[in-house]
């Protein structure tokens, strides 16, 4: 049983290098694909946990990741959620005007000038189908 373990354990690294020791984006990317189908066609996948274990080390340790992270965590919650979403989808400041209006307006927001208000909470929360809590910031206690 041992030896058919190890075997399937080599056959998946050399399908998904980032399982195995590798550092390179290009694999990091590839296991970020390949989570993404899994969450689609197999939700239950025990593959899910490994490769997001890798990619929380990955982007714990990465020294380009680890400083977007330190600014976003810098950020009000809902300009943070905003800017995330930005990248992820390569949007810019003009792909807002259904949800929050013109590029100074979004702008004014992303540098804090002004807030998000409920309206564009819930236009970007139906946009990107995520819960309208991903833009609020929590109460303190």
């Amino acid at each position: 049983m041992i030896n058919h373990a190890i075997k399937a354990a080599d056959e998946l690294v050399t399908l998904i290098p980032f399982l195995g020791r590798s550092t390179r984006k290009q694999d990091y990317e590839q296991a970020l694909d390949v989570i993404e189908r899994l969450m689609e066609q197999a939700p239950d996948s025990p593959l899910i946990e490994l490769l997001m274990a890798k990619i929380d080390r990955y982007e714990n340790n990465d020294p380009e990741l680890a400083a977007f992270n330190a600014r976003i965590e810098a950020l009000p919650r809902g300009v943070a959620a905003l800017r995330v979403l930005m990248d992820q989808y390569g949007l810019n400041q003009s792909s807002f005007t259904n949800e929050i209006g013109q590029r100074s307006l979004v702008s004014r927001i992303l540098s804090g000038e002004r807030n998000l208000t409920v309206d564009h909470i819930r236009a970007l929360a139906e946009r990107f189908n995520v819960s309208a809590e991903v833009f609020i910031e929590p109460r303190s206690r």
